[in-house]
């Protein structure tokens, strides 16, 4: 393996940075970095380490000598993936290091969204007493729609059937048929999730087939009583939208770990009493960001001694 050139350009966890080193990899370490400044200096490096600040777009993969780009995380919407296979440059990941992370959170918001937590919360630390007004829902026998059942939606399946709840499934490819038969899920078309589901939970990357794949007429098909998770990218639901859905009572309400724009412009979204909101921190704990760095560090290094 010949000696290469790391530059990271985002905060990651030192322990990937600590396995580069031990190969014999010079690692420059910019998290803060701005665009300018890479330009300039990107030719003089082989390979790119990232999170979801830098954005790697033609401008920089046409200035660089790249061989590898690694996304110390899960979704790749920050790169041109297709320009960089174009130009030979490998694109890798750490789709596997957030999977507990996410899913715990989603069974949080769930729980949060159905015992109206964060309402209980906010009305004791204003001196009110509110528990006649909080009356919640059990978890136990309702319906989760699933959006998307791979290694995140399965975990957060497994979660959920644990609870006592019933599964419902969407992919665009074949559902594992292992785990269909060890959690009993239903699975059935995009529409008919929506009109069943009492909880719905989205797992897909944000691609052009997926953006805004929840729109006006999608929304409109939920129950009024059922609520919306999303801790995958913002633009796989429709803002707009799921705004008037949830403004006009057409569904009961939605938690969201991730905008269009983030931080996110649409603040009356956010306001709204019948949502609860996060700052994108579905990957943000100590171990998914410790195991997405080492993931990266080791997928790395193997991708050099091909």
């Amino acid at each position: 393996m010949n000696i290469s050139n790391v530059i990271v350009s985002d905060e990651i966890d030192k322990k990937g940075i600590e396995i580069l080193d031990r190969n014999g990899l010079k690692v420059t370490y910019k998290p803060d970095i701005e665009k300018e400044e890479l330009l300039k200096i990107i030719k003089d490096y082989d390979i790119l380490i990232v999170r979801s600040r830098t954005k790697v777009l033609r401008d920089v993969i046409d200035a660089s000598n790249l061989k590898i780009i690694a996304r110390v995380g899960v979704g790749l919407d920050n790169i041109d993936v297709k320009y960089a296979k174009e130009k030979g440059i490998s694109v890798i990941n750490a789709e596997e290091a957030a999977m507990s992370s996410v899913a715990e959170l989603v069974i949080g918001l769930m729980i949060g969204l159905a015992r109206g937590i964060t309402k209980a919360d906010t009305s004791m630390k204003n001196g009110k007493w509110i528990k006649k007004e909080l009356v919640g829902y059990e978890l136990k026998g309702k319906y989760l729609g699933i959006i998307g059942v791979g290694k995140i939606g399965k975990r957060v399946g497994r979660i959920a059937k644990a609870l006592g709840m019933n599964l419902i499934g969407y992919d665009v490819v074949q559902i594992d048929k292992e785990f269909v038969r060890e959690t009993n899920m239903i699975t059935a078309d995009l529409d008919t999730l929506l009109k069943n589901a009492d909880y719905i939970t989205l797992h897909v990357p944000l691609t052009e087939q997926t953006r805004h794949m929840l729109n006006k007429d999608k929304l409109m098909l939920m129950k009024k009583s059922a609520y919306i998770i999303n801790t995958s990218r913002g633009g796989v639901i429709d803002e707009d939208a799921l705004y008037h859905v949830l403004k006009d009572g057409m569904i009961a309400g939605a938690a969201l770990d991730v905008f269009e724009e983030e931080p996110p412009r649409n603040i009356e979204l956010v306001r709204l009493s019948n949502v609860i909101c996060t700052p994108h921190i579905g990957a943000q704990t100590k171990e998914a960001q410790e195991l997405a760095s080492t993931i990266v560090a080791e997928k790395i290094i193997q991708k050099l001694r091909e």
